[in-house]
């Protein structure tokens, strides 16, 4: 299974690293980390970089596609370039994925025009730009378009393609390997359970990145 993650500068790194935690542990998975050039990729807070080992203009082909997100990508909505590129890989996928705002590129680039897809929450409702249909759920399958909401809800993502291609056993393998079993303190990790200043504080830290 040939699998393409596509890095850009301002990714969130979680967004790609997340699901290729999982997906680098399919069955026969070869995974490249696709860049415009060969390189390192800066995350969204410039802190860590993640290394591009092949460039976009070498990859044509891939069964899976998987765009992160992270706010890199308001400036890549209108990167013809980057665009066209993507809708040449999804020709070629029988899966094509978007974590976060990722789903802002592919809604971009046609590919989800009349579909369910979603995003993170503060930037959910602009699907609806690019003729796409905002859906608040964590993880939404349009045919073989899957889309994930926020930053960590791309491990669920994989662990659910897992058990839809591959079989529960193999995900449940995969997902206890990872030691992936979410307590997190909180319960404040989704809009809709967090208090209003919580969540003002976020949007309004959001409107200052872009």
């Amino acid at each position: 299974m040939d699998i393409a993650i596509y890095l850009f500068d301002g990714i969130t790194a979680l967004d790609a690293v997340g699901p290729y935690e999982v997906l680098a542990r399919l069955p026969d998975a070869r995974v490249r980390f696709v860049g415009e050039t060969v390189g390192p990729a800066r995350t969204d807070n410039g802190a860590l970089a993640l290394m591009c080992d092949v460039a976009r203009s070498d990859v044509e082909r891939a069964d899976l596609l998987l765009i992160p997100g992270g706010f890199g990508t308001r400036g890549l909505e209108g990167d013809e370039p980057v665009l066209d590129w993507i809708r040449s890989m999804d020709e070629t996928t029988t899966t094509t994925m978007s974590v976060c705002t990722g789903s802002m590129l592919l809604a971009a680039a046609g590919l989800l025009e009349g579909r369910e897809a979603t995003t993170h929450w503060a930037s959910l409702e602009r699907l609806a730009e690019y003729a796409a249909i905002p859906t608040s759920r964590r993880v939404v399958t349009s045919g073989k378009y899957v889309t994930a909401a926020g930053v960590s809800s791309g491990i669920d993502m994989a662990l659910r393609y897992a058990a839809d291609v591959f079989g529960d056993e193999l995900a449940m393998t995969l997902q206890l390997g990872i030691e992936y079993d979410p307590d997190p303190p909180f319960d404040c990790g989704s809009v809709g359970k967090a208090p209003p200043a919580i969540e003002q504080a976020i949007r309004q830290r959001f409107a200052e990145r872009e």
